[in-house]
């Protein structure tokens, strides 16, 4: 259980703590505030040292850490691409010079960090964050020209994960490329998209790599069963992304959306926070729910006790859903946030008037 939920906004980082001063009925209330009037587009905590990705505009991408949980805080180095780094837009058909466009997503495995940034790449760093290599590997794979821009209008990596049984394989998912593998700690990548279905692809529907998942996580205790919210649906795989199985609703809220959560020892279960669809990006039929299954997607049902059914528009972004235990938490762009600690059955309201929220993460 964890007792700290840190919030990425667009004016900051928010820091939530159980039981502390003030807190409302939930348990929950704020306790604390980092880089205030700045966006906050991802924040990482391990142990008491914390890392937040900023996305300053037109003054670029920076990054700040605290040795502190958060108290005090110093400027480190943002990933740098190499001198020679091309970019290619698809779209376009141009290529340029490659440079940080957006840090979205931060990881550790053990001593190591790990960066998915736009365009298309992922940066590891051994010594806190003080300097950042490309993994060479991935950014040069054959497929990288075909790789295209999703949430940005360049490939972006915004899922890595770690297999815990063996420190040398590794998933990464790209907006818009797919899911990708290596089993040689980074030095090789295979492609991992076997039945996932592009509906908006003119042509071959099912190709190898140009598919958009909206994240991808794991099942912690038993890793090679792995959850992905897309954006032609949610999928599921049981061995290891070797191939994957649309599980999304026909009939139901189940089927567009970013974030999903999935259960750290029960890999049957998982969540996600539906949207209306890819055309209108908002709670479905102005009624805010979780979607839950219990039997690995066969079936979902909506979880809406404590969440506003009427007029709520919030859309939810892909790492604004947090799990861990039986609590989760999630936050939208309109500011409103809602925590669980019963696995959905019943939800209190965190925050409101709240900055637009990119990331949630249990500390």
């Amino acid at each position: 259980m964890s007792d700290t939920l840190l919030l990425a906004t667009r004016k900051g980082l928010l820091t939530f703590r159980r039981d502390a001063p003030g807190s409302s009925g939930v348990g929950w209330s704020l306790a604390g505030e980092a880089h205030l009037g700045n966006p906050v587009s991802y924040a990482l905590a391990r142990g008491d040292t914390w890392f937040v990705a900023l996305d300053y505009g037109h003054w670029g991408q920076k990054m700040s850490r605290s040795r502190d949980a958060g108290r005090t805080w110093e400027d480190i180095p943002a990933p740098a691409y190499p001198e020679g780094a091309i970019k290619y837009d698809v779209w376009k058909g141009t290529e340029s010079g490659a440079t940080l466009e957006y840090t979205w997503v931060l990881e550790a495995v053990g001593n190591r960090l790990y960066a998915g940034t736009n365009p298309g790449a992922l940066f590891t760093s051994d010594d806190d964050g003080d300097s950042w290599q490309i993994v060479e590997g991935l950014w040069n794979h054959p497929t990288r020209p075909k790789w295209m821009g999703g949430g940005k209008d360049s490939p972006g990596i915004h899922s890595i994960i770690a297999d815990p049984r063996d420190p040398l394989r590794m998933w990464v998912a790209l907006s818009s490329a797919g899911v990708f593998e290596t089993r040689d700690g980074g030095v090789t990548w295979a492609t991992r998209n076997v039945g996932m279905r592009n509906d908006y692809a003119p042509e071959d529907k099912f190709p190898d790599v140009g598919h958009d998942p909206h994240f991808v996580m794991p099942c912690a205790a038993h890793p090679d069963v792995l959850w992905q919210q897309n954006h032609c649906g949610i999928w599921r795989s049981t061995d290891g992304a070797a191939t994957w199985t649309d599980i999304a609703e026909t009939d139901g809220p189940a089927r567009f959306g970013f974030p999903i959560a999935a259960h750290a020892t029960n890999p049957d279960v998982a969540w996600v926070v539906p949207a209306d669809s890819d055309q209108k990006r908002q709670a479905v039929g102005g009624a805010i729910c979780v979607s839950r299954t219990t039997d690995g997607g066969k079936t979902w049902q909506a979880q809406r006790n404590g969440l506003p059914q009427h007029a709520a528009y919030d859309i939810v972004y892909r790492h604004a859903l947090a799990i861990r235990g039986e609590t989760l938490a999630f936050a939208s762009t309109t500011g409103n946030a809602y925590l669980t600690e019963d696995g959905g059955e019943r939800w209190e309201t965190l925050g409101q008037n709240l900055p637009p929220v990119y990331a949630v993460r249990f500390a």
